[in-house]
Formats: structure tokens, C-alpha cells, sequence
């Protein structure tokens, strides 16, 4: 008997089995010379002109990097594809001239998992329990929500899945934890993602937990039926801490905050490129006849021509996956060391920036009251006060933020921050689910 979980991200994503007895196991992928548990949630649409195509029309995951980043010519990188489910707008885009929804580009990706599990574990379940986020980012109804989740589930089961069972990404990481205890807990679950933070109020521990084989069953409680006392989330998480970056170390030097002259005045370089110079996801979305022309037009008129020549590169040779690492390499020094230079280079653009931790900071300080005002409404929904918390496990590559560890510290108390297996722990606490719903199928 197995239990398979997807864990499908905006960023990463896994795939994980749970055995009858237990024990959990992650499909690996190859990436560069080594093998990783996660699998970036990344495809690439090869130019018809490629030579090193081999007549394959698309890549995923760390091969569509590959692909990319040699490509000559180069084709469509499409990433952040879970951001765009709960939109309405998203319906379908044309890549080489052919039409493919939504639901059409996440199917690859999950199939790719999918393949990549029954090679690895042999043959696997029909049914799959999937995480879902408490809240869809871009998501403003409960109607929305559903939205986003019919669409996922036409995906998945394009990919070839047959019976979806969704869980709260968060629920799920409670699983796995639980693993781990000896006794009972009160426990919150943070979960940061690439496009939400989604939190957890649940009691666990083996009064909770259903048995493994060979397991005793004790206590008074049903086993399996864990105490779920509360959820909720924000639309907020990995890439808009991003964002900031790009907003405050990379857009002024491709012209934000500077004009141009129009029919003798002066005005602003319009902002609204900019915004979506943020999302780096966003970015092959400028690249249309319109906005091309547009921003030629303005670089002739442009105090700072040189500015807006660079924006206009960066946005022709579709270098947001290489802005995005190097804003992300820079996050990650943030967490280890009090200040980083952040360092972009290609041919025609160059920028290199020190920044602080301090300054970063304080350009996600909203985010962070966010954060801690769904905290307090979750609390005060469940009648929890912070006190009673046994535990906070933090899981997500935005838990080692050191202002988002410190939130917790000192609502919780630091001695109460669990983490492990910051980017599968939700996948492995799916499986877990998927196992025990199995077993009660029996």
C-alpha cells in the first residue's frame, strides 16, 4: 500500500510516497551534477528554430533552465504558473503559435512528477492528495478560491491523475510534523510559499496520529481524526519580498522615477511598467508591439535615455529569470549576514547595489504586519491565546527570513520554532495523508 502527495508550488514543487509502514520517500531530479528533492515549477517552450530542440516541444523543471539559459534562438520560459489560477483573465496564451490554457501548462509540469514518481517507486496510486493554499494568491472571494481549485484539478487530472483529494498546504506540513512527536500538542503551522503564507491552528500528537503497522493504538481519542481548530492566510510570501528588491535595488537604474519630455512637459516614465517589472513572472508580458514602441518612444525624449535603453533590453531578452537569481541569491545572504551586493550583469546592463538587512527590513515591514494580523484573527477565531501554542512549526524558504523567525519569536517565545524539511515537508505530510486515507478505504 502506498499514499502518493503533489505538492505543485509557485516556485518549487515535490512529489513524495508514504509506504504502509510508514516511512516516507521524495521522488529526486536531476539538476546540474547533483539530485534534488524539489523540482522548480518552470517550463520552456523551445523556439521551432532551435537545433538543440531534438523535435521536443517543451521542458520542465530544472531542464527548462538548462534549456533556456543555452538557448540560441531562444524560445518561452513560463513560471509562477499557480499565481495565475485564480484569475479570471488567465484564460490561455500563444507559445509558437499554438494556444495552451492554464490548466494545459500546469498538466506538463505535473506530469513530469508524475512520470518522474512512478519511475522512481514503481507503479503508483490513482488517487493523490494535492495542497491547496488557504488562499489563492490573487484570490478575493470564496468564489475565486473555488475557481482556482476547479481549474488545478483539470490540470492534475490532465496530467494523468484520476481521483484528486486537495488538503491545506499547511494541514499537510502538520503531518508531517507530527511524526515527530511523543506526545500531544497544540501546534501552528506557518507555511510560506512563493505566491501566499497560509497558517494552521491543529492539536496533534499520537492520540491524533493513525497508526503505522505494528503500531498500538492508545489513548481515548479516534485516531486519524486530528483536531483542525482553525485556518487562514494571506496573499503574501516569497515574491513579494522579491518584489521590494526589484523595486528598490533594480527598477531606478532602468529608469523608475525618471521623465521624459511630451507635448513640452515633463512627466513621469509611466509606473505601471514598472509594477509589472516586479513580478518577474510578469515580465515576457511586456514584451508586446505596443509596449516596445511605446518605450522606444519614450527613450528618445528621456532625461536619462541610457536608463530606459537598459529597460528596454532587459525586456526584450527575457533576462527575468536571471534577475530573479540574482534577487534571490541576495535574499538569501539577507538571511545569513547583515548586509549583501546584490550584482546583475549582462552584456548592456550592469548593476551592482549593497543593501542592508536593516533596509530590507523595513521594505517588507507591511508584509510582516499582515502576516501578524492574520496570525492574531486566526488565534482569535480558534479562542487560542499565544501562551497555550505548544509549538510553531515554520516550513517554506521565506521561514528563514530572520524578521519572519523574529514575528514568531516574540508573539510565540523562540524556544517554540520547530522547522525541518523547509521545502518538502508539505509533500511528505500529503503522502502521510494519502496513506491514511487509503487505509480507512480498506
Amino acid at each position: 500500500m502506498k499514499g502518493i502527495g503533489l505538492d505543485f508550488g509557485t516556485t518549487n514543487s515535490a512529489i513524495a510516497i508514504a509506504r504502509a509502514d510508514g516511512t516516507l520517500h521524495l521522488a529526486r531530479f536531476p539538476e546540474a551534477d547533483r539530485l534534488t528533492d524539489t523540482f522548480r515549477s518552470i517550463l520552456y517552450f523551445f523556439h521551432p528554430q532551435d537545433p538543440e530542440s531534438d523535435s521536443r516541444y517543451a521542458a520542465a523543471g530544472p531542464e527548462a533552465i538548462g534549456a533556456y539559459l543555452s538557448a540560441e534562438p531562444r524560445g518561452r520560459l513560463i513560471q509562477s504558473a499557480k499565481s495565475f489560477l485564480a484569475s479570471r483573465s488567465f484564460k490561455q496564451t500563444a507559445i509558437c503559435r499554438s494556444l495552451y490554457t492554464l490548466e494545459d501548462l500546469i498538466a506538463i509540469i505535473a506530469a513530469e512528477l508524475r512520470s518522474a514518481a512512478q519511475d522512481q517507486f514503481g507503479e503508483i496510486p490513482s488517487t493523490v492528495v494535492a495542497g491547496r493554499p488557504v488562499r489563492f494568491s490573487g484570490a478575493r472571494t470564496e468564489a475565486d478560491d473555488e475557481f482556482a481549485i476547479e481549474r488545478l484539478q483539470t490540470a492534475l487530472r490532465q496530467a494523468g491523475f484520476e481521483e484528486i483529494v486537495f488538503e491545506f498546504e499547511p494541514v499537510a506540513a502538520a503531518y508531517r510534523y507530527e511524526q515527530q512527536l511523543d506526545h500531544d500538542e497544540l501546534v501552528l503551522i506557518a507555511d510560506f510559499g512563493g505566491g501566499t503564507s497560509d497558517f494552521s491552528l491543529l492539536r496533534l500528537g499520537p492520540a491524533f496520529r493513525t497508526p503505522t503497522s505494528g503500531e498500538r493504538t492508545r489513548g481515548t481519542r479516534a485516531r486519524g481524526t486530528r483536531e483542525i481548530l482553525g485556518t487562514d492566510g494571506v496573499a503574501i510570501a516569497g515574491n513579494d519580498f522579491d518584489s521590494v528588491l526589484v523595486r528598490h535595488l533594480v527598477a531606478p537604474k532602468l529608469g523608475f522615477g525618471t521623465e521624459y519630455r511630451s507635448l513640452g512637459k515633463l512627466l513621469p516614465v509611466p509606473r505601471w511598467i514598472y509594477k509589472e517589472f516586479e513580478r518577474w513572472h510578469y515580465l515576457s508580458f511586456l514584451k508586446t508591439r505596443q509596449t516596445m514602441e511605446m518605450l522606444e518612444s519614450i527613450k528618445t525624449e528621456a532625461l536619462e535615455p541610457e536608463k530606459i535603453e537598459q529597460l528596454i533590453h532587459v525586456i526584450d531578452e527575457e533576462l527575468g529569470f536571471q534577475l530573479y537569481r540574482a534577487i534571490e541569491r541576495t535574499k538569501v545572504e539577507l538571511s545569513a549576514r547583515q548586509s549583501s551586493t546584490f550584482v546583475f550583469k549582462d552584456w548592456r546592463v550592469e548593476i551592482t547595489e549593497e543593501v542592508t538587512r536593516s533596509q530590507f527590513e523595513a521594505l517588507i515591514s507591511s508584509y510582516l504586519m499582515e502576516m501578524t494580523d492574520c496570525i492574531d484573527r486566526l488565534l482569535g477565531n480558534c479562542n487560542a491565546a499565544p501562551a497555550e501554542v505548544d509549538s510553531v512549526f515554520m516550513t517554506g524558504g521565506s521561514s528563514f527570513v530572520p524578521a519572519v523567525r523574529l514575528l514568531f519569536a516574540e508573539k510565540f517565545g523562540a524556544d517554540k520554532l520547530r522547522g525541518g524539511g523547509e521545502l518538502t515537508s508539505v509533500a511528505e505530510g500529503l503522502a502521510l495523508r494519502a496513506l491514511s486515507l487509503n487505509k480507512q478505504a480498506l
